[in-house]
């Protein structure tokens, strides 16, 4: 009973932890339910905590030097090369918007130290991604991306296809291994190239996750400045009016060819339309009239209203006279001739 108490209060070997999170990190890409619910990110967490307790152990155990090769390695031995890239993919699955940028940026370092881990131990031939370290960098990088190059562009797109085409070259080759590599009856040299397949195919993935974090990362940084901007409290200093200017050379050109301008309006566009329908000069109207033709048909029309006003009010005397006369002559007033 005491072995048995001992044995449970032992830490976890490093091919459990291993195993246990790659098992995680295939639970959660697999998983129905989104990435955001509680048991995913879960296990996200549980898988970020075990990859960091492997890669301590890691450093303890001293199982890799930069002063040897790829053959010295033991082929039991190099999937753990993958614990950086494990860490990136899981770094990944996190959810939390106040900490997107910080997640990023970690996944991005653990998937570039994995590129240059390969890269030591030539796993396979590949370029690192460029590294952001000073502003003059980010400036030019953001420059190539305002002015891209077709040729570039179209070369990288073709290095996707051609990296989308080996992993899935590869993921049907680990298929096909994988069920003789767990059950132990793979050889040796199955199980080194099972696992050199295995580096290769999380180099192709390291490399596509790099691409999308750098364009999320550009994202989030143009959405975050103007509240930067704005909450460090430099306001854009106002504009100071313009003056006044003419379209000439010199004031004295001005004075001889004008302002360059016409004068100011001395009548509105409905006092000008008005005078216009009057005198039956607007282009619906025929064709418009002289000046003095213009000028004798307003005056024409000005008298013609006068002696309408006139008539009117001669009109309205005459009327008023005839209703008083009838007032004192009722009808038949003064004819009584031969009326017996």
């Amino acid at each position: 009973m005491a072995a048995a108490g001992e044995e449970e209060l032992l830490p976890p070997r490093l091919p459990e932890l291993f195993d246990t999170c790659q098992r995680l990190l295939d639970e959660v890409e697999v998983a129905a339910e989104p990435t955001g619910a509680r048991v995913v990110q879960e296990k996200v967490l549980k898988g970020l905590h075990l990859l960091k307790q492997s890669a301590e152990m890691l450093l303890q155990l001293d199982l890799f030097s930069h002063n040897e090769d790829l053959e010295e390695i033991a082929s039991s031995d190099l999937k753990y090369l993958m614990v950086p890239a494990l860490q990136g993919a899981l770094a990944l699955k996190q959810v939390n918007p106040s900490k997107r940028l910080d997640d990023l940026q970690w996944a991005r370092e653990h998937f570039l130290i994995y590129l240059t881990q390969c890269q030591h131990y030539h796993v396979a031939e590949f370029e690192l991604p460029k590294t952001k370290n000073n502003s003059a960098e980010s400036n030019t990088a953001s420059s190539s991306m305002a002015h891209p190059n077709l040729v570039a562009m179209a070369s990288q797109r073709q290095a996707k296809i051609e990296r989308y085409k080996r992993k899935k070259e590869m993921e049907h080759r680990l298929s096909a291994m994988k069920a003789a590599v767990e059950s132990g009856e793979a050889d040796d040299e199955h199980v080194r190239e099972y696992y050199l397949l295995h580096l290769r195919r999380w180099i192709s993935i390291s490399l596509e996750e790099i691409d999308s974090i750098d364009q999320e990362i550009k994202i989030l940084r143009e959405k975050d400045a103007p509240k930067e901007a704005s909450a460090s409290g430099s306001t854009p200093q106002a504009r100071p009016p313009m003056k006044p200017f003419i379209l000439t050379r010199n004031a004295a050109q001005a004075k001889v060819f004008g302002a360059g301008y016409p004068s100011l309006a001395s009548m509105t566009v409905n006092d000008w339309y008005d005078q216009h329908r009057k005198v039956g000069a607007l282009p619906d109207q025929g064709i418009p009239k002289t000046t003095s033709e213009v000028r004798r048909a307003a005056q024409q029309q000005d008298e013609q209203e006068q002696k309408e006003e006139e008539d009117d009010e001669e009109a309205l005397q005459r009327a008023r006279e005839w209703d008083d006369w009838k007032d004192t002559h009722p009808r038949g007033y003064g004819n009584r001739q031969n009326m017996g």
